[in-house]
């Protein structure tokens, strides 16, 4: 099992985090343009527990995949999970949360994830997976920030204890 956490700072309301987050559809806002990410399912502007939403996206080397995810454990305003049902891993299971701190809101996402293939999928993961969960993590604090602040946020590093 590997840990994927990361959090950021931003200079936002939590009810505005939480406006842009709760909606499926702004997934594709976030997620970095040449995965050719594509909401296939008919989505609701508000996510709810259950809520099953299919996507394809673009995996480089790997060519396009269906990925099926169900939105679970809402607490309004605080956290939700997304746990892959059918996709390109294993194990998916990544935890979204907002916390209001002082004048600032932080956003923390924490995914644990299991890769397919055995050993030859714990090499995958050592010289290619990690790495592009990173810059997807990396491209959606950039965009999460402009959404949220317009560009003014502070930035707290990953978690040193979180890792394989």
């Amino acid at each position: 099992m590997y840990t994927l956490y990361r959090e950021q700072y931003v200079t936002a309301m939590p009810s505005s985090a939480w406006d842009l987050l709760k909606n499926p559809a702004n997934l594709d806002r976030i997620t970095p343009p040449d995965l050719q990410f594509q909401i296939v399912s008919p989505v609701p502007q508000e996510m709810f527990n259950g809520l099953i939403i299919e996507y394809r996206i673009k995996i480089p080397w790997f060519g396009e995949r269906t990925w099926v995810a169900e939105i679970k454990h809402i607490k309004e305003m605080h956290s939700f999970v997304d746990e892959q049902r059918l996709g390109p891993y294993a194990f998916w299971y990544h935890y979204h949360q907002i916390e209001q701190e002082d004048r600032h809101v932080r956003l923390i996402d924490r995914v644990y994830y299991q890769v397919p293939y055995g050993i030859a999928g714990k090499i995958l993961h050592f010289f290619f997976i990690r790495k592009t969960l990173e810059r997807i993590f990396d491209y959606r604090k950039i965009k999460l920030e402009e959404f949220l602040t317009g560009g003014n946020q502070g930035c707290v590093p990953e978690n040193p204890d979180a890792g394989e």
